[in-house]
């Protein structure tokens, strides 16, 4: 089972997982059933060794333990060092006696690799899986698959409405999901996407009638008008207003909804302070497989974005 391997961080305080880690006896038997386990990165050693505490035992993770790739040198050290102050999943290789009591020998890289093996035995296109954010760069966010193993969603893979940054959508440490593009088990890795995730058109126009006043974001501005998002898969189009900029975030009046032409029009009341971190997602998949999605409702006479999984 793939719940097996979740992103590092959801185990943590899970029952099982403390339960484990209360006691020396557990955390034997832990290791006799290969049983993947969390605790918290205290330090980094200068060596790049991590110490892990774990209920009231201290573990180490020697550095050529950390992570898949280390060895190989696929791997920087960086990765090694940002682990500390956050969660990391390892299984408990044995015991070594010290003079302040037994000190736990772990490997996360084990870990790793069997997650790996097993996301690449199972995984499928169009599989939805969840997923933690791990990192932004202005191309794409990061995210934690499972037991600290990374993929990226590209900018224009994360929602239909086209934002400058992936901070507009996430923040580090936010827990999503996310659909399986494809495999490369040569390589050992996954392309995700996020977009289909959050709703057609039509789903999203229904949340909405007209008459009602709304907050947005101001995505695009053109001679005609400004693209304001409504929801990450929704946009109007409202009557262009010379004070308005890329990312102000604005009060709109619905004027009409239009499912066959795919619009919205939009009169802008008021511009609005800005928010300090993005709005909470709304998911209308969260499990399961996808075979075909269409953005655009039927009889629509646009054609609007589609993706084939299967």
């Amino acid at each position: 089972m793939l719940s097996r391997f979740l992103p590092e961080g959801r185990r943590l305080e899970t029952p099982e997982n403390q339960a484990a880690c209360s006691s020396l006896s557990g955390l034997l038997s832990a290791r006799d059933r290969d049983q993947i386990l969390e605790g918290m990165a205290l330090s980094c050693s200068p060596e790049h060794d991590l110490t892990v505490a774990l209920g009231p035992f201290i573990g180490v993770i020697p550095r050529l333990e950390t992570a898949v790739g280390v060895a190989e040198g696929t791997v920087r050290d960086i990765a090694i060092l940002s682990r500390v102050g956050k969660p990391v999943c390892f299984l408990v290789e044995g015991v070594m006696e010290g003079p302040e009591g037994p000190r736990l020998l772990l490997s996360r890289r084990r870990a790793q690799s069997l997650a790996r093996e097993a996301l690449m035995a199972r995984l499928r296109p169009g599989m939805v899986i969840p997923c933690t954010v791990t990192h932004l760069e202005p191309f794409g966010a990061f995210v934690d698959m499972g037991c600290g193993l990374v993929s990226m969603i590209g900018l224009e893979q994360i929602s239909v409405s086209r934002i400058p940054h992936p901070a507009c959508r996430f923040t580090v440490g936010q827990e999503i999901f996310a659909a399986v593009v494809d495999t490369d088990p040569t390589l050992g890795r996954v392309r995700l996407t996020h977009r289909e995730l959050l709703g057609t058109w039509e789903e999203n126009a229904r949340r909405l009638t007209p008459g009602m006043t709304v907050a947005g974001w101001v995505r695009g501005i053109k001679d005609y008008g400004a693209f304001v998002e409504l929801f990450p898969n929704l946009s109007g189009l409202a009557e262009p207003r010379e004070d308005l900029h890329e990312g102000d975030r604005v009060s709109v009046f619905l004027k009409s909804i239009l499912p066959e032409r795919m619009k919205i029009k939009l009169l802008i009341i008021d511009r609005l302070s800005p928010e300090p971190t993005p709005p909470p997602l709304t998911y209308f998949i969260t499990d399961g497989r996808l075979g075909h999605w269409r953005y655009a409702p039927e009889g629509c006479r646009k054609t609007g974005l589609e993706t084939d999984f299967l």
